[in-house]
């Protein structure tokens, strides 16, 4: 029983961690180097995650430095930006490329932090499945009289109680994003 619960737990913790990874590439006005983590770069043929094809530095708050390791990649890692969802233009100047962040308008603001709850909405859906989830399993090891009913129902009030604290973590990590994104 004990074990059943730290899976569902561990479940629940992942979806968590997926949701910061999530805001790590949500850019809130000011570089981050994080919101690269998803850009691919087409490297002799293979799509290679930016960061190891150069070395990127934030040299200043709203610019992000590319220096790649091979000068022939410029126009690779350039198209490879310009592809992605980032809406930056970067610029070349034949050595590095630089991505210079604008600031964000009141109207960007509030539709990142509408993504910002919507992702939070959706991680909250996919730990509550993951609770419903538990509950059927402690239904089925009752059925099979693996375990009492008492256990069962101590069961489901441990997954709740889990379940909410996960729940209050999710909403203690929109408020944190929205604020960060709010900010000016």
């Amino acid at each position: 029983m004990q074990d059943k619960l730290k899976v569902y737990e561990e479940k629940m913790n992942k979806t968590l961690d997926v949701l910061q990874s999530d805001y790590a590439t949500i850019r809130a006005g000011r570089a981050n180097p994080h919101v690269l983590d998803k850009i691919k770069v087409d490297y002799y043929g293979t799509p290679t995650p930016l960061q190891q094809v150069g070395n990127v530095s934030v040299p200043e708050a709203r610019m992000i430095v590319i220096q790649p390791w091979e000068k022939s990649l410029l126009k690779a890692i350039e198209k490879a930006i310009l592809t992605s969802e980032l809406g930056i233009n970067p610029t070349n100047d034949g050595n590095v490329i630089r991505l210079v962040f604008p600031e964000l308008t009141e109207e960007r603001r509030k539709d990142l932090a509408k993504d910002v709850k919507k992702k939070g909405e959706a991680a909250k859906v996919a730990i509550r499945n993951i609770r419903r989830d538990a509950n059927d399993a402690f239904k089925k090891m009752e059925k099979a009289n693996e375990i009492s009913e008492d256990d069962r129902k101590l069961g489901e009030e441990k997954i709740q109680k889990i379940t909410d604290k996960m729940i209050d973590k999710v909403d203690a990590a929109i408020d944190v994003k929205t604020r960060e994104i709010m900010t000016v």
